[in-house]
């Protein structure tokens, strides 16, 4: 596959809907905010428009489509959620049934994107900052977990943030504080620094979403509020269905990270 490192987001977007591009998408197109997704039908659209309003830092919004239309025009004109992600999740009544590479087959009238800022758009100011990007450097996918923190519930939707973690000395983690409060519709600055235990978290070898990094002397894990709630919501709200990126398969948008 080409690089995508420098790609902009429409050409990230054409390699997914061509299958061209299957995998994660940590460091590519730099510079253009990428973006969780979530989908539901119309009757519970509004439910969950409110749980992103209570819940900011878990669910930054940055866009919503008219019902029916997968095209998100606001940020990103002429895409398609249907088919312009690495990979989806499909889960019905709480439960993963598929991870498919488009939504064709699935997508109704009734159905409403959203689009939630995601934590790899400030990874490249990161990197510019001198702050390590663990991921990155192995060629891995974030690694996220549940908590036991609770979000503010909104009709159906209730359960546990989730978090991604990137290890970094105490130094880095107050420069990437300072770096990441620039960003508040990626997530903004950490939830937590240090005893992972402290948010339930008992083993960083054992993510429930992503891929294991490793941290090293010196290192503390850094924790940042993650796109991938909704999911863990889900399972919890046993939802009749709901569509998902798959975690670390994000929509990159054609809006650049330095205005955000």
């Amino acid at each position: 596959m080409r690089d995508l490192r420098e790609a902009t987001g429409a050409e990230v977007r054409r390699a997914a809907r061509s299958s061209e591009l299957t995998g994660p998408t940590p460091g590519l197109a730099r510079g253009y905010v990428q973006a969780n997704l979530v989908v539901v039908p119309r009757d519970i659209a509004f439910d969950f428009l409110l749980f992103c309003q209570r819940n900011p830092k878990p669910c930054p919004l940055l866009d919503v489509t008219e019902p029916g239309s997968p095209e998100p025009s606001s940020v990103a004109h002429s895409a398609d959620l249907r088919t312009d992600l690495p990979r989806y999740c499909v889960y019905r009544h709480g439960e993963l049934v598929d991870e498919p590479t488009d939504i064709l087959s699935l997508w109704r009238d009734d159905l409403v994107g959203f689009l939630l800022g995601c934590s790899f758009t400030f990874e490249q100011s990161l990197i510019e900052a001198g702050v390590p990007v663990r991921h990155l450097e192995m060629c891995r996918n974030v690694p996220m977990y549940r908590t036991n923190i609770a979000c503010r519930p909104a009709g159906v939707f209730r359960g546990p943030m989730v978090v991604s973690m990137r290890p970094m000395t105490p130094e880095q983690a107050a420069t990437a504080t300072r770096v990441c409060a620039r960003f508040p519709q990626a997530h903004g600055v950490p939830v937590h620094v240090g005893d992972p235990a402290i948010l339930d978290i008992h083993d960083l070898d054992k993510p429930d979403f992503g891929d294991p990094v490793e941290v090293r002397p010196g290192e503390t894990p850094v924790f940042w509020a993650c796109g991938v709630t909704p999911q863990a919501v889900a399972l919890a709200a046993r939802l009749p269905l709901l569509i998902t990126h798959k975690p670390g398969h994000m929509f990159v948008t054609d809006l650049s990270a330095a205005d955000r």
